[in-house]
């Protein structure tokens, strides 16, 4: 029986219509016809349209960048004996509006004409405003009608549709591109079982089933880079426009995060109106943040975007994704997290990874946890509309005391001869951590720093005195090596505020002392005295000669830096004084150090010597390692000013290893300066070059711009003339 023949029997028969989006391929199929019982049955071939499916939505435009993703596809689709001879699955992750979609749709197009046989697309709604995934039955029923099986012949079990569905894609060329879905289980029975067809599944999920059970090769998907979010902007607004407002394109870029569906808004709402500056757009964007982002639409809405990633979270999850969107600082490590949750590690970690899983937060290497400014940004609000104040408040509270006495512990096992400062019991369920050494505290705290900046910050903002200066404490041996003088100077400013509200004198010297130390790093001479003397004048008034002796080190270190070293070398000797009544050997033997290096500025160099050596012999005795790491330094200087250069080489090599255990940084940056100059002097240029590159790349780590063009010209001439350093 003909199309035609049907039709004027009034039949419904939907093989009889061909979609918009197919194409004409063969005739298949077969119809079972009874005539007479006596005359036996006859088996004959319906006239039945297989279709070339082409159901690709439009190329995206503009597409920017994605050149690695865009590679990665091409190769594996381009090399399909890596995989065994089993079909090609790409599965697509990341978060929403990162734009998983465009890229899968702008490859397929790039790609379709290898796929002779045809694309089928289908958008599962696995993240919808309805919260509905499109059940595989109906994506099934979807792809068979595209392939021209007439609904009254598709089959009502999901079992029949999909052996039906791989029987029709069976052997045949074709790319399946399955977007936006929930979980690996709603995909599966989509998958063809041929080797000749490709797969692109995206989610917002990592799709574990699919990677492991069927090989599927993960593709996560970040924000743009610098310049591919410049080049949408470009596009988007034109070229004048975004080059003569450079500055208000950047901004906008850095507030966007480089999130593709944030800038786009953006330029959408710029290119819209023409005549308002780029720079009120993103003046829009600082003061409004998320909110900005947000509109009726629910497709172009990055907040509404956001809520469908968790609108099927746990309480557990919900309440952990929400209270990370408020921790402090950058990012957060697992035991932090534990503490701000009130989890335990085992608890939190199993969370992290089902947030991780759907793409809300990313994992880095040494175990540390950040989300996207904007997805953070959803996270605190999401904190503050769906937490209790108490809760929030206890979570932070924890999490600072997780900070404030992990990094007042890791610091001791920096400085041990540094005198401790009590600090109360952490709060229940803070999770404070116990570093095992020197090297492991210095670790911490480098992956700590911007972290513990923030926990101050906090603690300030809720009335945490102790806190506040503690972590001031805590953080002030590893700024010191490091070299970090601003964060240095930041954290001892914070604790100003608090100063106040300390009851213990003690505190407030600490506080005094360390703040104008802070200020000689950086050369504010006037600040830096102002708040000694003030540290001066209450530790003489409470009686406190220990603080005394510290500050009158410091005044020594603050003068020495403006030239004024007999002022220097009068402190340094008053400070050695007190130490000596006081009985406190580790402290006198910095102070002899320090005597023997403002004589060594007043060229008086075997009084020098011999305060260094005192010094040297004190600090082994007592195991300091850091004292006789700066003695060692001093008497290298000695040394060299002597034209002893052969010892300065002795002394500066012992100062440079024990520095490296230690990871002073900045310090051994000066030393291994001076140990090439002293190695120059004797005409070991090998040496002295080794030396001076390796101290050239810590001063251009440091920000030490002068001093690494100051090496350079060492480099240029080393060899070639006698050179004449005046390094101190």
């Amino acid at each position: 029986m003909t199309v035609a023949d049907q039709r004027e029997e009034g039949r419904d028969d939907a093989s009889s219509v061909r979609p918009h989006n197919a194409v004409l391929g063969a005739v298949i199929g077969s119809v079972v016809q009874a005539n007479k019982i006596t005359g036996g049955i006859h088996y004959h071939l319906p006239r039945q349209q297989i279709l070339v499916p082409r159901q690709l939505p439009p190329n995206p435009t503009p597409f920017v960048g994605r050149a690695h993703e865009l590679s990665t596809l091409s190769m594996s689709a381009d090399h399909p004996d890596d995989v065994g001879g089993v079909m090609l699955i790409s599965a697509l992750a990341g978060a929403g509006g990162i734009g998983k979609t465009w890229l899968a749709v702008h490859w397929a197009h790039e790609h379709a004409a290898e796929f002779a046989d045809g694309q089928l697309f289908v958008d599962l709604h696995g993240f919808a405003p309805s919260g509905a995934s499109l059940p595989a039955t109906d994506a099934l029923r979807m792809f068979l009608e595209a392939l021209g099986i007439a609904p009254a012949h598709i089959p009502a079990d999901l079992g029949a549709r999909t052996s039906l569905y791989r029987s029709l894609v069976a052997n045949k060329r074709m790319l399946i591109v399955l977007d936006n879905a929930a979980t690996g289980e709603q995909v599966e029975p989509l998958l063809p079982n041929s080797p000749a067809c490709t797969v692109l599944v995206t989610s917002r999920k990592t799709l574990s089933t699919l990677i492991t059970r069927y090989g599927a090769k993960h593709l996560p998907l970040s924000v743009l880079s610098e310049d591919e979010a410049h080049v949408l902007l470009t596009r988007r607004l034109g070229h004048t426009r975004v080059t003569t407002e450079r500055d208000a394109a950047k901004e906008l870029i850095r507030l966007c995060g480089r999130h593709p569906l944030a800038l786009a808004l953006m330029a959408c709402r710029a290119h819209a109106r023409p005549q308002l500056p780029l720079a009120e757009f993103a003046a829009e964007l600082c003061e409004l943040g998320l909110a900005a982002l947000d509109g009726d639409d629910p497709l172009t809405s990055l907040p509404k975007v956001l809520s469908w990633s968790v609108q099927d979270f746990t309480d557990q999850q919900h309440a952990v994704f929400a209270l990370l969107g408020i921790g402090p600082g950058p990012d957060i490590s697992l035991p932090a997290a534990a503490g701000l949750t009130g989890l335990d590690e085992r608890q939190v970690a199993s969370v992290m990874r089902q947030l991780e899983e759907a793409s809300v937060l990313d994992r880095h290497p040494g175990g540390r946890y950040s989300m996207h400014d904007l997805v953070r940004a959803y996270a605190a609000a999401t904190a503050h509309n769906d937490l209790t104040e108490e809760t929030r408040i206890a979570a932070l509270r924890r999490v600072v005391d997780f900070y404030t006495h992990t990094a007042c512990a890791a610091d001791r096992l920096l400085a041990p001869h540094r005198t401790p400062i009590p600090v109360g019991p952490a709060i229940p369920g803070a999770n404070v951590r116990q570093v095992t050494d020197g090297p492991a505290a210095m670790t911490w705290f480098d992956a700590e720093r911007a972290d513990l900046l923030a926990a101050q910050h906090v603690a300030k903002m809720y009335g945490w005195h102790d806190a506040v200066w503690q972590l001031a404490w805590g953080l002030t041996t590893f700024s010191e090596r490091r070299g970090q003088r601003q964060d240095q100077l930041t954290a001892w400013r914070a604790t100003l505020d608090v100063i106040d509200f300390l009851p213990d004198p003690t505190a407030r010297m600490n506080i005094l002392r360390n703040l104008g130390h802070a200020y000689t790093h950086l050369g504010r001479h006037e600040e830096s005295i102002k708040n000694l003397h003030q540290a001066l004048e209450l530790a003489a008034q409470h009686d406190k000669p220990i603080h005394e002796a510290h500050v009158h080190r410091m005044l020594a270190w603050d003068w020495g830096r403006q030239g004024s070293n007999r002022r220097a070398l009068a402190h340094a000797v008053r400070a050695l004084d007190l130490y000596r009544v006081l009985d406190l050997p580790a402290w006198e033997a910095n102070a002899f150090n320090t005597v023997g290096w403002y004589a060594a500025q007043l060229a008086d160099y075997d009084t020098a010597r011999t305060y260094c050596q005192t010094a040297l012999a004190l600090h082994r005795r007592h195991d300091n390692s850091d004292g006789e790491a700066n003695t060692l330094d001093s008497l290298g200087y000695i040394a060299r000013r002597t034209g002893d250069h052969k010892q300065a080489i002795h002394y500066y090599r012992q100062a440079c290893s024990l520095l490296r255990v230690l990871g002073d940084t900045y310090a051994s940056a000066s030393a291994l300066d001076c140990l090439g100059g002293s190695y120059a002097a004797v005409g070991k240029n090998t040496q002295a070059r080794t030396a001076w590159r390796e101290a050239q790349e810590l001063y251009r780590q440091q920000g030490r711009d002068s001093d690494v063009e100051r090496v350079q010209c060492q480099l240029d001439t080393c060899g070639h003339q006698p050179l004449n350093f005046s390094l101190t």
